[in-house]
């Protein structure tokens, strides 16, 4: 796997404990080569400015916004649009995400899925998949 690629609402957008946890297993993920990403239904615009900041901070190389690139999770279409943007084939891509239809979307274009219920649950199959080490 060489890229993660992570949902904003229902993941990214939790408690700041929660917040801080993944800024540092985005942090590590960079540090051990892999591309980084954000891809959110939202419809973009000045009102993902909360989103965005995930890039400007440096946590993420890129944000996908489906509002922005016209097609929405769980289209295959989507997915594609991510791989080209971080330059990678989906079958090297992760995605995090706390929808089942998300994820199955995903698993169907040839990404790896993990469902996101709780950070600590999802943390093992993250780490595991991607042979990330650390405390997160």
């Amino acid at each position: 796997m060489r890229g993660l690629v992570v949902d904003y609402c229902g993941v990214l957008d939790g408690a700041e404990e929660d917040r801080r946890r993944w800024r540092k297993v985005l942090t590590a993920a960079k540090e051990e080569g892999l591309s980084t990403a954000i891809l959110s239904n939202d419809a973009g615009g000045p009102g993902a400015a909360q989103i965005r900041a995930w890039q400007e901070q440096g946590y993420v190389d890129d944000v996908i916004l489906s509002g922005e690139v016209g097609a929405e999770k769980p289209s295959e279409e989507i997915f594609k649009i991510v791989g080209d943007r971080l330059d990678l084939s989906v079958k090297d891509l992760v995605l995090v995400d706390d929808s089942i239809l998300n994820i199955r979307g995903a698993v169907d274009a040839g990404m790896i899925g993990i469902f996101y219920q709780q950070f600590d649950r999802a943390i093992v199959e993250i780490t595991g998949v991607l042979g990330l080490e650390g405390e997160f």
